[in-house]
């Protein structure tokens, strides 16, 4: 195992004409569990494969432990990558490609059996063991390859590209929960790259958040949805996602459609290039403000209109409309809430937050003095 770091590392694959990843500077702790989350095509997979040595960087450097390896090739780095789409000696029994890393590297036969068996017992494979990998189905092929992965103790990182893709979704619950038993067991550093929120919080100790090639946000899943320092976060984790609903700063309160929400307080960062007792100057903002946290009722608070009710089951989702701008708020299941009706939106202070230029500038507070309900 090893601490990764990555220096300036940018990748591009037209010569410098667009960037697939923008300059990042992150250093991977050893020991770990790390998801690797944001939508298709925003860089996850280059900058794995930049660390597996799969691809050589445009720019920057990549360091195990210190040491540059940025030139060496995956061979050298001693690294197990799992890909999307099963990858297997087909003509190999499970428990053969299973053994097949441990062979390789020479280690002795009753290790090589008790680790093998280990795996096969975790990951349910006992059944297979002595079967062909071709005459598996995807999904079982696919945890063989898990399996492969996992099998040796002393690789500097497992790293996971989407694994699960052609698992069977009602398996899928069952190997994130398997993946964090081995890792537990063997302390392995994963990486692990989705594009499935509920995959990235249920797994990692440690979400990476990615957008557009560059990192925009890394902690743990509680912190991201509860305290996301950009735009995009709040967005993109979260069913539904934070609303963002235009406001407008003055005279250090919060407005929006002619209703005070709350005072502007300045988040720390803010806070450091103010003055003392100054405040968030004014202009406009952005309100975001989770489902969850979205509290409907009569005055005081800021006037809406509501266009409709999805029944989940569990918990209805109100849709509602201030002025032309769509608000979601969750609330109890069998709400009384109709099409058409006028309600007033409040949000509490600790759970709604400032942003400009998308990243976050500061949050809601309370009223005071003359702005006060």
């Amino acid at each position: 195992m090893a601490d990764i770091r990555l220096e300036g590392v940018a990748h591009s694959y037209d010569g410098g004409r667009t960037w697939a990843l923008r300059p990042t500077t992150w250093t991977w702790r050893s020991g770990r569990a790390y998801a690797l989350l944001g939508p298709s095509g925003c860089g996850k997979t280059t900058l794995l494969n930049i660390i597996s040595g799969l691809l050589t960087p445009t720019e920057g450097r990549v360091l195990f432990d210190g040491r540059d390896v940025t030139g060496v090739p995956t061979a050298g780095r001693d690294i197990a990558q799992v890909f999307q789409f099963p990858v297997l000696y087909e003509e190999m029994s499970v428990y053969d490609n299973l053994a097949f890393p441990l062979r390789n590297r020479r280690r002795p036969k009753q290790e090589i059996d008790r680790r093998v068996r280990e795996v096969s017992r975790l990951l349910g494979l006992d059944p297979v063991l002595g079967r062909r990998s071709r005459r598996l189905d995807p999904g079982r092929q696919q945890i063989v390859c898990l399996g492969r992965g996992l099998v040796r103790h002393e690789v500097a990182a497992v790293l996971l590209d989407e694994p699960l893709t052609v698992v069977d979704p009602a398996l899928k619950w069952t190997l994130r929960s398997k993946l964090k038993e081995i890792h537990r067991d063997t302390g392995h550093t994963l990486i692990y790259v989705t594009h499935d929120q509920t995959e990235a919080l249920t797994f990692a100790d440690e979400v990476v958040v990615v957008n557009e090639g560059a990192i925009v946000q890394a902690g743990e899943p509680a912190e991201l949805f509860l305290s996301p320092a950009h735009e995009f976060v709040g967005h993109f984790i979260g069913s539904p996602g934070m609303n963002m609903l235009p406001a407008e700063i003055a005279g250090g309160v919060v407005r929006v459609a002619g209703a005070d929400a709350g005072a502007a307080l300045p988040d720390t960062a803010a806070q450091a290039a103010l003055a003392d007792g100054e405040k968030l100057p004014p202009g406009p903002v952005r309100i975001g403000v989770r489902p969850e946290f979205v509290e409907l009722g009569a005055a005081p608070g800021v006037p809406a209109r509501v266009s409709g009710v999805d029944r989940m089951g569990a918990y209805d989702l109100v849709h509602a409309l201030v002025g032309e701008h769509p608000v979601v708020a969750r609330t109890e299941a069998g709400t009384a809430y109709e099409p058409g009706a006028a309600v007033c939106l409040r949000f509490p202070p600790e759970r709604a937050f400032l942003f400009r230029d998308q990243v976050r500038c500061g949050s809601l507070g309370p009223l005071t003095g003359k702005g006060a309900a």
